[in-house]
């Protein structure tokens, strides 16, 4: 007997995350049992659905709707992806979309509603290109994770055995969100999907421009991963957050070393590298203090999409690991 506390995870396997799935580095007191999920989206579901994990990685939307419908867990400012997504919306070049209020009285596909792409960038283009989004027709083609939501009036299904990527095709939807965010699928649900490429013009061609301005004044890094940790598991061993804490970013810090040095070369260091001109040469950072405006922004945004219940105060969704 180890004598440590034994609990189930699910996390991806990134260059940040693999020390510790490798069991090269430990997490004090605690003795991990990592349970594959692939891809890492099946398990957003099975844990606010059935709380199947101790420690899971989710997308933070979910976690933040699944957290306002009362959900038994609760984060952990450890942030496993990180991106902006002012790229992630195409348009069809025949709509006549050049501004985001040109998409109010349309349709615009989404895989689901609740999809953290998604909500990012609606809140990015309500806040400050003036979009409605009430008066967009946002359509999916995908369920909820979280299923006691509801949803607005102005998102509808897409018509039985039609995907987004068919009707953006056939000049049903004026825009759509790329890749496994919308557009960018083929496949169904229960048969599975496939990201396909497409050629669709982005709604903001001098994107990187537009990114690096949001960045400098807002200071939101929209985050895309989260750890989460049962609250019966912290209310009767509250220290294992900052023990989770110290472990994950002790496994970012040595990443950290390979990717400034270059020694770390995957795809997922070259969209990092990308980044580092606009956030600083720490493209994954940790913590409440660092993390607060982009935590608020998320927040604020599930609230004014009408996808939370509730307004949540920080002190709700978010466990300070440094401070407990």
């Amino acid at each position: 007997m180890s004598g440590k506390l034994k609990l189930d995870f699910s996390i991806g396997n990134y260059p940040h995350t693999k020390r510790l799935l490798s069991g090269e580095i430990e997490i004090e007191g605690v003795e991990p049992n990592f349970i594959e999920v692939k891809p890492q989206i099946g398990a957003y579901r099975r844990m606010v659905r059935d709380h199947e994990f101790d420690v899971c990685e989710i997308a933070p939307t979910t976690y933040i709707i699944a957290r306002g419908y009362g959900a038994p867990f609760v984060g952990l400012p450890i942030f496993l992806m990180r991106q902006f997504n002012h790229g992630t919306l195409l348009v069809r070049p025949d709509a006549g979309i050049k501004h985001p209020k040109d998409l109010e009285g349309h349709k615009v596909g989404v895989r689901a509603y609740s999809v953290t792409t998604g909500v990012w960038l609606r809140s990015a283009l309500v806040e400050d290109f003036g979009l409605d989004d009430s008066k967009v027709t946002w359509v999916v083609d995908d369920e909820e994770h979280v299923v006691e939501m509801k949803l607005p009036d102005n998102v509808v299904h897409a018509p039985e055995g039609r995907s987004l990527n068919a009707m953006m095709a056939d000049g049903e939807l004026v825009a759509g969100f790329a890749g496994n965010a919308g557009v960018g699928r083929t496949g169904s649900p229960t048969g599975g999907w496939k990201v396909v490429k497409t050629d669709y013009p982005k709604l903001f061609p001098n994107v990187r421009e537009v990114e690096t301005d949001y960045y400098q004044r807002t200071g939101i890094y929209p985050i895309h991963g989260v750890i989460v940790v049962k609250d019966a598991v912290l209310d009767k061993h509250p220290w294992v957050a900052k023990s989770l804490y110290d472990a994950f970013a002790k496994a970012k810090d040595q990443w950290l070393a390979e990717f400034r040095s270059g020694a770390s070369q995957t795809e997922l260091d070259e969209k990092y590298r990308k980044l580092t001109p606009i956030v600083g040469d720490d493209p994954l950072p940790y913590g409440m203090a660092a993390n607060l405006p982009s935590i608020e922004a998320l927040e604020r945004a599930a609230a004014s999409q009408k996808l939370t219940p509730r307004r949540m105060a920080m002190a709700e969704i978010f466990v300070d690991p440094e401070k407990n």
